[in-house]
């Protein structure tokens, strides 16, 4: 109920936050919960809509959670993105270290966790399994396409494209590692050699100045 003197919050951005609780909701939920135990209902309750508001947004189970994965995934490149702000980019291995601690938290934490349940739903659930495997095609691009730019490394030169992804496969073992213990002593050490790995391949050779 609105109060005497208040402003009405538009339609429009009403339904625009209802949409973003569900979203935020529906990841949180997949981490802990798992995909077994997290159904439209048990989102709606703790985004704290009804059930048919949740529906009005996302008719379907698979529409909800397919949407969560890639709308934090997105959140999650925006934020990294400001590493690209001239004012905070440092220059040499200690900008790759950052770039690269940076990119393995996307695998380390509760959007690593969500998307992993979708994963493995998807294997057993035949209408999730074509929207999960295009999900991870587009987000896996958009990862990749950020290292490189985060990195400037120029992917004409041999072997740059293939660092840069060996690096992104290597982080996303480093997120499966720390589904069960708390890996980052370990993961620093691994983030500190590849650092110096991925360097070492986008350093221009004497011959290429």
């Amino acid at each position: 109920m609105r109060t005497a003197g208040s402003t009405p919050v538009p339609k429009q951005d009403r339904s625009r936050a209802t949409r973003r609780r569900l979203l935020e909701a529906a990841v949180a939920c997949l981490a802990e919960r798992g995909w077994a135990g997290s159904t439209v209902g048990v989102v709606a309750e703790r985004a704290g809509v009804s059930r048919g508001a949740a529906q009005h947004h996302f008719p379907t189970r698979e529409d909800l959670f397919t949407a969560a994965v890639e709308y934090v995934a997105e959140e999650r490149s925006a934020a990294l993105r400001t590493l690209l702000s001239p004012a905070r980019m440092i220059v040499g291995p200690a900008r790759t270290y950052a770039v690269l601690d940076a990119l393995v938290g996307l695998f380390t934490g509760p959007l690593f966790r969500a998307a992993l349940q979708l994963w493995v739903a998807a294997a057993y659930e035949e209408p999730l399994r074509e929207r999960v495997v295009a999900l991870e095609a587009r987000v896996g691009r958009d990862v990749h396409r950020m290292a490189v730019e985060l990195l400037g490394a120029d992917e004409a030169r041999p072997g740059v494209r293939e660092t840069v992804q060996g690096f992104l496969d290597m982080a996303r073992g480093l997120g499966l590692a720390n589904l069960l213990t708390d890996d980052g002593a370990r993961r620093s050490r691994v983030v500190g050699q590849w650092t110096a790995l991925v360097d070492d391949a986008l350093r221009p050779a004497p011959y290429e100045h």
